[in-house]
């Protein structure tokens, strides 16, 4: 049984509670990420870098901007997933280990 990989919530806030600037962040910060994706940058062809990978996600939760960042980055591209937690950690930023549920609430499916 193989496990699946953590995910980990960069909030848009800083350790002393303050919302974290400029507003476009997570967006900037996934944005950069958008190469690393399942089969790498050639699996999408042309439009490969049009959307956010699926290892790193800007989402707004519960009214704070926050970017979600999947394990599975770190064995895709070691330097990517450290640059990404090192970005949190340079600027202080609240990073909580967790899972996103499904927008029903009822549990995904093991694929």
């Amino acid at each position: 049984m193989t496990t699946k990989p953590r995910e980990f919530f960069i909030q848009g806030l800083t350790k002393e509670g303050r919302t974290f600037r400029p507003s476009d962040w997570a967006e900037r910060l996934a944005g950069a990420m958008s190469c690393f994706r399942p089969g790498g940058a050639k699996a999408g062809g042309i439009g490969a870098f049009i959307g956010y990978s699926p290892y790193c996600v800007p989402r707004v939760i519960n009214g704070v901007k926050c970017v979600i960042v999947n394990e599975a980055l770190r064995g895709i591209e070691p330097m990517a997933w450290d640059f990404v937690m090192n970005f949190a950690r340079d600027n202080g930023l609240q990073v909580t280990e967790a899972c996103l549920l499904p927008e029903d609430g009822a549990p995904k499916k093991a694929s």
